[in-house]
């Protein structure tokens, strides 16, 4: 079966979501790598073939990273958290990305729906108040929920393992498991086991049903479905739901406060996933919109398909512990169909990290050259299989050797001749010859493959057979030669620009949902109208749309070559191999 089949199989609606985003700071290129950028394309994609698509994400605004980095930037809280989602919206859009919506977890639409879950979840018994033990900062005079306490981690021995789970193996921890713990928020040491209640949602009473569903999902990329099984091999283990903290979602129980539990919060990691559903509400409370035809299965979302988008690191929270969520609750909300899960893009040999400022982050990266270029490589060089390491004379080859060197130069190629030999204008005459129809069997073989890559979110195959397409028609151009045939057989020549020009357009919208911004521009040279629309596997009937007698116009150059100085100068102010 054909990948672009799959989805008569499934629904005739997509919705999509990425990762929530955590509000401390502009994110960086492995952030826009391993969620966003692919979810953006993919979107994209679907809206190109007339598919209804809602594109979801937000900001994850509680928890620890909120009240630490508020605590640096001498903000409160509120005025932090309502400054950074302003600013990840804007540079999110400056790259592109085209979600519906751009939600924030501390939304009234998500208190509710969270506070909703945990009632639930309690009348079903899978959520109970025990005594726990927890660290207490005696210099601090407060106790120190997940990411407020670091040290060695019990089980790999890394030694910068968080409270709540370790970046280097990827084990779910508890902070009192941690070896030489210290306070995140003084470094002191002297802390403590102390007595407090919390919440615990009850995983292990639904873990069977977890992984019923997870064998359901065969056509999950592999890393998905190992993290899935690791921890459901391990064993799920009941885990607390909420934090002695003062920002987040109020513990309720049947819209009242909790006795003895005013002081603490919902744990962020069992309100950050249920912000999905809270953005979509939010996002239809503000375009007259149904949002729960797309997240429950008695209300219309029965033909939803919904694909998931993340890195590694979030996969565990996301077959595990929002699935426990969904499942538990006893209600039909609507399940992942599909989970699109990224390994990690490194910066060179170590990680990004928006805590240490290491590797170019999305804001800087717009300040040094436009947002398609960074696109292409990050779609080029998807971390989908392993980890992959940037590289700025990676960068720098990809931007040049695929951009530069293959689609611009056709475009520009192709449209200046037609300015200089034809007027500006799609020229008549002629008819289709050898050199065409093989070039048809070639875009039609091309496109096919394109479209099934797509359709199956193979991220970085879409890139190389979009590739494949872009040097088919320099091919075309150097085998046809109309700069020779100009001179003896005008209604030739004619024929080739034609054909060519047809091309320039059909490039346009195949390369739309990865290089937004010069498909613009491109479809301007043309006439085309943008946004565009996915084009049929015909291709005869493709590189014939554009009649004769429409002006066309080259565009300025669309994409300049990064120079060596320029990634020298990079190198120097960023960093490279260490």
């Amino acid at each position: 079966m054909r990948a672009c089949n799959l989805f008569e199989r499934f629904m005739t609606r997509i919705l999509i979501t990425s990762a929530t985003q955590y509000i401390n700071g502009i994110k960086h290129l492995g952030n826009l790598a391993g969620s966003m950028l692919p979810a953006d394309v993919y979107a994209r994609f679907q809206r190109a073939r007339g598919v209804e698509t809602l594109y979801i994400c937000a900001t994850d605004e509680h928890g620890t990273p909120a009240e630490l980095a508020a605590a640096a930037a001498g903000q409160d809280i509120l005025t932090y958290c309502e400054e950074q989602h302003r600013l990840q919206a804007d540079v999110c859009a400056a790259f592109g990305l085209s979600w519906d919506w751009f939600g924030r977890s501390s939304s009234p639409q998500n208190r509710a729906l969270t506070q909703h879950f945990a009632d639930v979840l309690e009348d079903n018994g899978l959520v109970e108040e025990r005594v726990d033990q927890m660290v207490y900062s005696i210099d601090d005079k407060r106790y120190l929920p997940d990411r407020y306490i670091e040290g060695i981690c019990p089980v790999c021995g890394f030694g910068a393992a968080r409270g709540d789970q370790c970046d280097n193996c990827g084990s779910l921890l508890d902070p009192i498991d941690l070896k030489e713990p210290y306070s995140v928020i003084s470094g002191s040491r002297n802390l403590e086991v102390r007595e407090t209640r919390h919440l615990y949602q009850l995983h292990s009473k639904v873990q069977d049903r977890i992984r019923a569903w997870m064998d359901s999902q065969a056509d999950w990329p592999l890393l998905a479905r190992s993290i899935a099984y690791k921890h459901l091999d391990e064993g799920l283990i009941d885990r607390g739901i909420t934090r002695d903290l003062t920002w987040g979602v109020p513990v309720t129980r049947n819209g009242l406060p909790r006795p003895g539990f005013e002081d603490k919060v919902f744990y962020v990691w069992f309100d950050a996933p249920v912000e999905y559903i809270a953005a979509t509400e939010e996002w239809a409370a503000a375009n007259d919109g149904n949002w729960r035809s797309w997240w429950r299965t008695d209300e219309g979302a029965e033909d939803v398909r919904y694909v998931e988008f993340m890195g590694k690191d979030n996969v565990a929270f996301h077959t595990v512990t929002f699935p426990s969520t969904i499942l538990g609750s006893g209600e039909p909300w609507k399940l992942v169909d599909m989970l699109k899960a990224s390994n990690w893009l490194n910066w060179y040999g170590g990680k990004f990290s928006t805590s240490q400022k290491r590797g170019v982050f999305m804001d800087t990266a717009l300040e040094l050259l436009p947002a398609d270029l960074w696109r292409w490589y990050l779609t080029a060089n998807c971390p989908e299989t392993s980890d992959t390491a940037f590289t700025w004379e990676q960068f720098q080859s990809s931007a040049n050797r695929d951009l530069a060197d293959v689609l611009g130069n056709f475009v520009n190629r192709i449209l200046k001749f037609c300015e200089t030999r034809f007027d500006g204008v799609i020229p008549a005459g002629g008819g289709p010859g050898e050199i065409e129809r093989r070039l048809y069997a070639d875009v039609s073989a091309k496109l096919t493959e394109l479209t099934d890559y797509m359709e199956a979110i193979e991220v970085r195959k879409s890139a190389q057979a979009l590739r494949s397409l872009w040097v088919l028609g320099n091919e075309y151009l150097q085998e046809a030669a109309p700069w020779t045939a100009i001179k003896t057989d005008p209604d030739r020549a004619a024929v080739i620009v034609r054909t060519a020009t047809n091309l320039v357009g059909l490039f346009a919208r195949v390369s739309a949902p990865v290089i937004p911004f010069s498909a613009e521009k491109i479809c301007e040279a043309i006439g085309e109208s943008y946004p565009l629309t996915w084009p049929s596997l015909d291709a005869a009937a493709e590189l014939s749309r554009m009649e004769p007698g429409r002006p066309v116009r080259a565009p300025e150059v669309l994409f300049k070559k990064v120079e060596d100085d320029q990634v020298a100068e990079w190198i120097e102010r960023f960093g490279g191999a260490e």
